[in-house]
Protein backbone atom coordinates (compact mmCIF):
# COMPACT_ATOMS: atom_id res chain seq x y z
CA UNK A 1 0.00 0.00 0.00
CA UNK A 2 1.44 3.34 -0.71
CA UNK A 3 2.14 5.88 1.52
CA UNK A 4 -0.02 8.22 -0.12
CA UNK A 5 -3.17 5.70 0.39
CA UNK A 6 -2.02 5.06 4.26
CA UNK A 7 -2.55 8.96 5.16
CA UNK A 8 -5.30 9.22 3.26
CA UNK A 9 -7.17 6.65 5.35
CA UNK A 10 -5.57 7.72 8.23
CA UNK A 11 -6.88 11.43 7.81
CA UNK A 12 -10.05 10.47 7.16
CA UNK A 13 -10.28 8.07 9.81
CA UNK A 14 -9.93 11.18 12.54
CA UNK A 15 -12.72 13.11 11.15
CA UNK A 16 -15.78 11.07 12.71
CA UNK A 17 -14.23 11.89 15.89
CA UNK A 18 -13.35 15.05 15.38
CA UNK A 19 -17.04 15.17 14.27
CA UNK A 20 -18.31 13.90 17.42
CA UNK A 21 -15.97 15.71 19.86
CA UNK A 22 -17.47 19.55 18.25
CA UNK A 23 -21.04 18.45 17.88
CA UNK A 24 -21.89 15.47 20.19
CA UNK A 25 -19.42 16.12 23.05
CA UNK A 26 -21.89 14.31 25.76
CA UNK A 27 -23.35 11.62 23.33
CA UNK A 28 -21.95 8.54 25.67
CA UNK A 29 -19.77 6.99 22.31
CA UNK A 30 -17.90 9.79 21.73
CA UNK A 31 -15.33 9.65 24.72
CA UNK A 32 -15.37 6.16 24.26
CA UNK A 33 -13.77 5.88 20.68
CA UNK A 34 -11.40 8.31 21.10
CA UNK A 35 -10.28 9.12 25.22
CA UNK A 36 -10.55 5.41 25.86
CA UNK A 37 -8.39 5.16 22.59
CA UNK A 38 -10.26 3.28 19.67
CA UNK A 39 -9.51 5.78 17.04
CA UNK A 40 -5.96 6.95 18.57
CA UNK A 41 -5.16 2.44 18.91
CA UNK A 42 -5.88 1.82 15.32
CA UNK A 43 -3.68 4.79 14.37
CA UNK A 44 -1.18 3.76 16.42
CA UNK A 45 -1.28 0.15 15.07
CA UNK A 46 -0.97 1.80 11.46
CA UNK A 47 2.36 3.79 13.06
CA UNK A 48 3.66 0.92 14.83
CA UNK A 49 3.50 -0.94 11.62
CA UNK A 50 4.85 1.56 9.43
CA UNK A 51 7.85 2.26 11.44
CA UNK A 52 8.62 -1.62 11.77
CA UNK A 53 8.20 -1.94 7.93
CA UNK A 54 10.90 0.66 7.63
CA UNK A 55 13.37 -0.59 9.81
CA UNK A 56 15.64 -1.85 7.05
CA UNK A 57 15.35 0.95 4.74
CA UNK A 58 16.03 4.05 7.17
CA UNK A 59 18.17 6.62 5.62
CA UNK A 60 21.68 6.95 6.26
CA UNK A 61 22.75 9.59 8.73
CA UNK A 62 18.87 9.78 9.73
CA UNK A 63 17.65 10.17 13.58
CA UNK A 64 15.96 12.09 16.37
CA UNK A 65 19.53 14.01 17.58
CA UNK A 66 19.54 17.07 15.33
CA UNK A 67 17.45 19.15 12.45
CA UNK A 68 19.59 17.04 9.77
CA UNK A 69 18.92 13.79 10.99
CA UNK A 70 15.03 14.03 11.31
CA UNK A 71 14.84 15.64 7.99
CA UNK A 72 16.79 12.50 6.24
CA UNK A 73 14.81 10.06 8.35
CA UNK A 74 11.18 11.91 6.87
CA UNK A 75 13.10 11.93 3.50
CA UNK A 76 11.05 8.22 3.27
CA UNK A 77 7.56 8.87 2.87
CA UNK A 78 6.61 5.85 4.95
CA UNK A 79 8.59 7.30 7.97
CA UNK A 80 6.78 10.42 6.77
CA UNK A 81 3.43 8.93 6.86
CA UNK A 82 4.20 7.88 10.36
CA UNK A 83 5.10 11.31 11.71
CA UNK A 84 2.27 12.70 10.55
CA UNK A 85 -0.10 9.67 11.90
CA UNK A 86 1.44 10.26 15.36
CA UNK A 87 0.56 14.06 15.41
CA UNK A 88 -3.15 12.80 14.17
CA UNK A 89 -3.46 10.42 17.04
CA UNK A 90 -2.09 12.71 19.59
CA UNK A 91 -4.27 16.00 18.55
CA UNK A 92 -7.50 14.02 18.74
CA UNK A 93 -6.42 12.21 22.17
CA UNK A 94 -5.45 16.30 23.19
CA UNK A 95 -9.17 16.73 21.57
CA UNK A 96 -10.57 14.17 23.41
CA UNK A 97 -8.94 15.59 26.71
CA UNK A 98 -10.13 19.03 26.70
CA UNK A 99 -14.20 17.73 25.86
CA UNK A 100 -13.55 15.59 29.20
CA UNK A 101 -12.28 18.08 31.07
CA UNK A 102 -14.48 20.66 30.55
CA UNK A 103 -17.12 18.60 31.17
CA UNK A 104 -15.72 17.77 34.43
CA UNK A 105 -14.76 21.56 35.42
CA UNK A 106 -18.11 23.17 33.47
CA UNK A 107 -16.31 25.13 30.84
CA UNK A 108 -18.87 25.95 28.15
CA UNK A 109 -18.67 23.72 25.11
CA UNK A 110 -19.25 26.71 23.07
CA UNK A 111 -15.91 28.39 24.34
CA UNK A 112 -13.99 24.37 23.79
CA UNK A 113 -15.03 24.52 19.88
CA UNK A 114 -12.48 27.08 18.68
CA UNK A 115 -10.01 24.83 20.91
CA UNK A 116 -11.03 21.89 19.48
CA UNK A 117 -10.67 23.31 15.94
CA UNK A 118 -6.87 24.75 17.03
CA UNK A 119 -5.81 21.40 18.38
CA UNK A 120 -6.91 19.64 14.76
CA UNK A 121 -5.48 22.14 12.80
CA UNK A 122 -2.38 23.60 15.02
CA UNK A 123 -1.72 20.85 17.70
CA UNK A 124 -0.68 22.94 20.78
CA UNK A 125 -1.83 26.14 19.78
CA UNK A 126 -5.38 24.57 20.50
CA UNK A 127 -4.64 23.06 23.98
CA UNK A 128 -2.46 26.52 24.98
CA UNK A 129 -5.94 28.28 24.27
CA UNK A 130 -7.95 25.82 26.23
CA UNK A 131 -5.73 26.16 29.06
CA UNK A 132 -5.71 29.93 29.54
CA UNK A 133 -9.99 29.73 28.73
CA UNK A 134 -9.98 26.86 31.38
CA UNK A 135 -8.38 28.88 33.98
CA UNK A 136 -10.28 31.95 33.48
CA UNK A 137 -13.59 30.35 33.34
CA UNK A 138 -12.34 28.31 36.97
CA UNK A 139 -10.35 31.60 38.05
CA UNK A 140 -7.56 29.39 39.32
CA UNK A 141 -4.64 31.75 38.23
CA UNK A 142 -2.49 29.29 40.90
CA UNK A 143 0.05 27.77 38.43
CA UNK A 144 1.03 25.21 40.92
CA UNK A 145 -0.56 23.87 43.64
CA UNK A 146 1.80 21.98 46.73
CA UNK A 147 -0.13 18.79 47.69
CA UNK A 148 -1.82 18.90 51.13
CA UNK A 149 -1.88 15.36 52.62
Amino acid sequence: MSADLILSLCNNAVLPGWLLLVFLPKWKWTLGLISTGIIPFILGLVYVGLFLSQLGSMPEGGGFGSLEGIGFLFSNPYVLTAGWIHYLAFDLFVGAWEVNDSQKCGVSHWLVIPCLILTFMLGPTGLALYLVIRTVVLRDFEIYKPQTG
